[in-house]
């Protein structure tokens, strides 16, 4: 019995020893795969970066049989890394591969598997599919693939560098500074232009896309290719939807979770509610932007098919860039002189309402569409209720607010500027800049030129022509600019309004700002104040540069420069080209700096303080 009851004990002992050593083989492995997955992202990232690169490199320069092998030979080089990524991935991680992967990644996956058809089997003698064939078998889908491919890794690497806490407002800064620097080599290369350029300017115009200005020191037209104003077209793109959104979209929706900081992060930036709604929010945003795009640009074609002496390609792609600029409120366009090309002006006028139209949809900001898809899903939900006959819960969805108190200021305060803009710029140049026009066109350009002015920058009539009086007015449009969280410049309609509330509630002698029976918080006004204080110093100081760097222009015509650039406008006198290089280095950081923000900059760069809770006395300063 006593050996029965040891060799039992030795089995015991033995099963032990067996699971433990499983367990500790499983415990390594897991950390053996784990360390190579992260590897192996870290090394696609990297790869990515090359790979976007060498596609650059060859699409903007000609290139020697001996120069298209190297770059073919590196461009394998990334595909093989990426597959490796996604085999190893889907072999030993399957479990988080599955967890974390969204159905587009799991398509960019497949699609990088599927490049490697030519390897397993070579190009067939009679194809099933011709067409098919043609297309799996091409370069053209292979570099495709691995440029969406790199786009989704480096989204999601960027991604999570948010999880790092990075301050937000740095993080943006940073990313606009990195596609500028981007953008201002892509535009100098061979393929892109007609001519060289310096680097000056082409700084100056990537700075002007990103910051979706639309000054130009150079004719965009006769100086770009195809290729260079579809980059300049990418470059707005991206700098009014604003780099964290695009990278951020491809992280949330192609690559899986992230942290709750960025997401918290991210769901102050796009304006969602909810965690929930983080993406179909991004979602929203994105959809809205390029169906309202697409429906300006089939808007626009309609107007000037047949009537600018284009074909058809050309007459597509110049409804695409406009309808673009437009709603991004750019200003910048593929047309000689511009929206003041006498075919346009004297032409179809319907184009101008449309741009108009696209111009005001893009400045009111990504908080009011969000706000218009919440009341109309509401809306549809009243309809829904009233159908099926839920009368009690009908008044209690009543009692909501459709819009909010911020959707109410921005669209009264846009509404009243827009009018009073129009009235005004048709009073003083009725007998100047537009004489010899009909009366419907005179309305028209008074309508535009009330819009663009606000960021857009679009010319449709001469500025150089106005009325002093005009341009002052138009100062003041420039300086305030559009709303808040959208492609407009300035201090924003939000500011203006809260400025204006401030000092109602002074004059009245009102204890509380209101609006809309709401009380507006006070750390909004002083935010508010604080941002028109800056914009005066800020713009005093660069004019007083500008100035003193250029004696030889025309005063005014300079401090209208500066207006524009630090605005993020784009209308000019016509001085952009006549200036020297410093100060095209100066507009570009004041075109900077209005893009990003210079108080959300320098609150992002100063250092936070945490103090005491402690209460002063309270002292009052002469003010009078």
């Amino acid at each position: 019995m006593n050996l029965i009851k040891k060799n039992k004990l030795a089995l015991r002992h033995n099963l032990y020893l067996l699971r433990m050593s499983i367990h500790r083989a499983s415990h390594r492995s897991i950390k053996a795969i784990s360390a190579t997955s992260a590897s192996l992202m870290v090394l696609s990232a990297l790869a990515s970066v090359v790979c976007l690169v060498s596609l650059v490199i060859h699409a903007g320069y000609e290139h020697t049989v001996s120069e298209f092998i190297v770059i073919r030979r590196v461009l394998r080089f990334t595909q093989a890394i990426f597959t490796a990524n996604v085999l190893f991935n889907l072999t030993f991680n399957l479990r988080n591969t599955i967890r974390n992967t969204k159905l587009i990644k799991w398509i960019v996956d497949a699609a990088i598997l599927l490049t490697l058809l030519p390897w397993i089997y070579p190009h067939p003698d009679n194809p099933w599919l011709p067409w098919l064939e043609q297309m799996l078998y091409s370069n053209k889908f292979l570099y495709s693939i691995l440029a969406a491919y790199s786009v989704v890794t480096l989204s999601y690497a960027i991604f999570k560098v948010v999880s790092r806490r990075t301050n937000p407002s740095l993080l943006m800064s940073c990313s606009f500074l990195i596609f500028i620097l981007i953008g201002s080599f892509m535009l100098m290369l061979p393929k892109c232009t007609y001519h060289d350029i310096s680097y000056v300017d082409s700084l100056f115009v990537s700075t002007s896309a990103v910051s979706i200005t639309g000054l130009s020191p150079i004719d965009i037209p006769s100086t770009f290719t195809p290729l260079g104003i579809f980059i300049l077209a990418a470059l707005i793109q991206i700098g009014a939807l604003g780099v964290m959104t695009f990278t951020s979209f491809f992280a949330l929706f192609f690559s899986g979770s992230a942290s709750i900081y960025s997401q918290l992060m991210l769901k102050d930036m796009v304006y969602s509610k909810s965690l929930n709604s983080l993406i179909p929010t991004l979602l929203y945003i994105m959809a809205f932007t390029f169906a309202i795009e697409l429906t300006g640009a089939v808007l626009i074609f309609f107007s000037i098919h047949g009537s600018l002496g284009m074909d058809i390609p050309d007459e597509i792609a110049f409804s695409a860039f406009h309808s673009l600029s437009a709603f991004c409120n750019a200003g910048f366009s593929t047309l000689p002189d511009g929206m003041a090309n006498p075919l346009l002006l004297h032409g179809n006028i319907s184009i101008y309402w449309i741009m108009s139209a696209m111009i005001i949809a893009g400045s009111l900001g990504f908080p009011i569409l969000v706000n218009f898809r919440d009341a109309i899903t509401l809306k549809l939900r009243r309809m829904r209720r009233l159908f099926i006959q839920h009368h009690n819960e009908i008044s209690e969805i009543r009692q909501v607010h459709t819009f909010n108190m911020n959707t109410k200021i921005v669209l009264v305060t846009f509404g009243l500027l827009f009018l009073f803009g129009a009235v005004i710029f048709f009073i003083l140049e009725y007998d100047n800049s537009l004489t010899g026009m009909t009366l419907m066109e005179k309305i028209t350009q008074s309508a535009f030129n009330s819009a663009s002015p606000r960021s857009a920058g679009f010319v449709s009539v001469n500025p150089a022509g106005f009325l002093n009086i005009t341009i002052i007015i138009l100062l003041f449009l420039m300086w305030i600019g559009g709303a808040s969280q959208s492609t407009g410049g300035g201090i924003k309609v939000n500011t203006f309004a809260a400025i204006w509330l401030n000092l109602r509630a002074i004059i009245t002698e009102t204890p509380r700002v209101t609006a809309f029976r709401r009380t507006i918080a006070t750390g909004s006004i002083r935010r508010a104040n604080a941002v028109v204080a800056l914009s005066i110093i800020s713009y005093l100081l660069f004019s007083v540069i500008l100035l003193a760097l250029e004696p030889h222009l025309p005063t005014k015509s300079l401090l209208f420069e500066s207006c524009s650039a630090l605005f993020t406008v784009g209308s000019s006198l016509g001085v952009t080209s006549q200036l020297s290089a410093p100060s095209e280095v100066i507009l570009c950081i004041a075109m900077f700096l209005g893009r990003v923000g210079i108080l959300s900059l320098l609150a992002g760069m100063a250092r936070r303080h945490h103090h005491p809770e402690v209460t002063y006395p309270s002292d009052n300063i002469i003010i009078n």
